[in-house]
């Protein structure tokens, strides 16, 4: 007779996670902005400056960590709802990045188009590193 060993590893826990997806959230929107200002797209449009877009992506990314403890403490089938809240908040995100065309007058398009980017950076990152590093192996 054989026994097959069954090994599972563990996935980190939901702090380090959340640490690591802010981590590469500012990371990757840093160098979008850095690439940004390269190119010379709207050099004046201040939400496209590397504070700002570090901030708001530590904070989108923080935020996401908290809802994302918080459903899977208190709900069930944590991993899909939380899918759908991210969903949901990233769709939400756009409307005020839209409203700034209509408020500052160094918002272009391609400016607006870029924040957005950035948003779907921030959500892509959470969900990815949340919950499929999450996922038991």
């Amino acid at each position: 007779m054989t026994s097959a060993e069954h090994t599972t590893t563990r996935s980190p826990s939901v702090p380090v996670r959340g640490g690591l997806a802010v981590v590469l959230a500012v990371f990757v929107n840093v160098v979008f902005v850095l690439g940004v200002d390269t190119l010379g797209i709207a050099p004046a449009f201040r939400a496209l400056a590397i504070p700002p877009v570090a901030f708001l992506s530590a904070l989108g990314a923080s935020g996401a960590t908290v809802v994302y403890w918080l459903l899977g403490r208190y709900a069930s089938d944590a991993d899909r709802k939380f899918v759908r809240v991210a969903a949901g908040v990233l769709l939400l995100s756009v409307v005020p990045d839209v409203a700034l065309l209509a408020i500052d007058p160094a918002a272009t398009l391609l400016a607006v188009v870029i924040l957005v980017a950035m948003h779907v950076v921030v959500a892509t990152v959470s969900v990815g590193v949340l919950v499929f590093w999450g996922a038991e192996q």
